[in-house]
Formats: structure tokens, sequence, C-alpha cells
């Protein structure tokens, strides 16, 4: 590791941010982006996710089955009826009262009322599907609901960022509160929005959900990673999603 990244290192482990600490100001992911990203990831033309909007698109016109209704049987004019459908992502179920997120809301109306089999967790389906929903609300500004049923999710999501883990004894909040900015082996720092996501992300070459870069985080601090899907990054995503209430869905993001 370099001199830097050991000196970041050494400087997030002394960092200390108040429990429960707000920030005057959460940005987007995209304003760490360079100029020329942020060019790319507003052109469709440029942007590689926006093949995965694509793929998506066709997926939710496509009977998965002879004997299945396709998605936009039911969901007819989705660029209407759909947009701003993935701002109110994670919500909890009213029917089971668990969190779903976006892609948990995908897999339950697949294998409930189509009868097929789930797609799974980063697999190309679910992402491509994922990411034309979210790209429909593109623009609009976040809304998660955060009280009553919610609240113990979002509660729980809190405790976790706040929560030092792993060999490093990181929290997710030294970084994306106290040292926001601030480089990371070439990155920048951001407040850790999910506004972006599913987003193709150079370092992978690919497009990936949000749980894969959550997933990487806890990696990079030496902690548990997490099933995609599980209640743990569920929550986190909740709370993240709060944070960044009022900003717009960017989705599909590009990202370094």
């Amino acid at each position: 590791m370099a001199k830097t990244g050991i000196a970041l290192i050494l400087a997030l482990s002394v960092v200390v941010v108040p429990a429960g600490s707000a920030l005057s100001e959460i940005k987007s992911g995209s304003e760490f982006l360079s100029p020329e990203l942020r060019r790319q990831q507003a052109d469709e033309t440029r942007n590689p996710a926006f093949f995965w909007v694509e793929q998506g698109r066709e997926l939710f016109s496509r009977r998965p089955a002879p004997d299945a209704q396709a998605c936009i049987a039911c969901h007819v004019d989705p660029q209407q009826k759909l947009r701003g459908a993935a701002t109110r992502y994670p919500q909890v179920d009213a029917a089971t009262g668990k969190l779903l997120n976006l892609e948990g809301r995908i897999e339950q109306c697949r294998v409930e009322r189509q009868k097929q089999p789930a797609f799974g967790y980063e697999s190309p389906e679910l992402l491509s599907m994922t990411a034309y929903l979210a790209s429909l609300s593109r623009g609009l500004p976040m809304q998660v609901k955060t009280d009553g049923a919610a609240n113990p999710f979002f509660e729980a999501g809190r405790a976790f960022f706040e929560r030092r883990q792993g060999q490093l004894n990181l929290s997710c909040q030294q970084c994306h509160d106290g040292l926001v900015g601030q480089k990371l082996r070439g990155d920048t720092i951001s407040h850790g929005a999910g506004t972006g996501y599913p987003a193709y992300r150079l370092e992978w070459n690919d497009v990936g959900s949000l749980h894969r870069r959550l997933r990487a985080c806890s990696l990079g601090v030496r902690a548990t990673q997490f099933d995609y899907g599980s209640a743990e990054y569920l929550a986190l995503e909740l709370y993240l999603a709060g944070r960044a209430k009022g900003l717009p869905v960017e989705t599909p993001g590009l990202r370094r």
C-alpha cells in the first residue's frame, strides 16, 4: 500500500464523529465525479449502463413463459404510471411487514404473480430490470418513508452506519461524514448516497447493485460481508436513502 494509503488508514482510525450527527447538506455521488464523468453519466449514448436499461425495458415487455403475463400487462404505460416509484424504495411491504428494496419488489412480483423462479441478486436480468425501473424516476427526488413501520429498519440502518466494524475498526460514518471530499486510493470520499445504483463502475467494468458496493466497503475494512439482500444491508440501504431524501435519482449512475 502506498504511503498516502497508510496515512489515510491511520487518519481514519482516529476520526471521531458524534453519534447521530447530521450534516447540513448531503450531496449526490455525482458531485464527487470529474466534470467529464458527470457529462458521460448524463449522456445516454456514452453511459454504458444504458445498455442494461434497454435490456430491462425489453424484459419488462416480454412474457417470461407462454402461460405468464409480461410485466407491462399489469403496469401499462410504465413511463407515466411507474415514474416516481423508485423514489419510495426501500419500503415496508404492507402484507408481510418485510423491508423490500426495488430488487426485492421485482423478485416478489416475479415469484408470486408471474409464478416464475426468482432472477437472483446480481443476475443480469435483475440488474437490468432494476436499472430500467429506477431510470423511469431519473431526476425525481428521493422520498422514502423512515417513520411508522419503517422506523425500526431505519434505526437499524443508522446503527450499522455508526458502528465500528472489522479488523480496521472503522464505521461507515467515519468516512462518509468525517472525511467527505478527501482521497482514498484515487477515489474521492462521498456522502455514500445510493441514488445512482444500479450503476456502472469503471472498477468493475460492469453494472452492479448498491449491495455489491456495500459488500466491497465491508471487505475494505475487513468486516463481515453480508449476503446480497440481507437484513443488514437492506436496513443500511434505507438509512442511506433517508439521508439522501430530496436528492434526485440518477440511475443508471456512472462511478469510478
